[in-house]
């Protein structure tokens, strides 16, 4: 029998990114725990042929929108 004590859950490694505005390299954790979660600029969910953006974009993004 599993000892529960024994069980640990690890998230899966964050997926590499190219942000689709200017190629800059991130992580993305696809989860609440992902750093994007912790931004205050909020965006709709990217459309076809976009992905997320890098914190930068996101920010600059955010505003524009306003």
């Amino acid at each position: 029998m599993t000892n529960p004590k024994e069980i640990t859950l690890t998230q899966p490694a964050p997926r590499r990114l190219a942000c689709s505005r200017c190629g800059t390299e991130f992580g993305c954790g696809l989860s609440a725990d992902c750093w994007c979660a912790e931004e205050a600029a909020r965006l709709p969910m990217p459309v076809d042929h976009e992905d997320c953006r890098c914190r930068n974009c996101l920010r600059e993004a955010a505003e524009a929108a306003k």
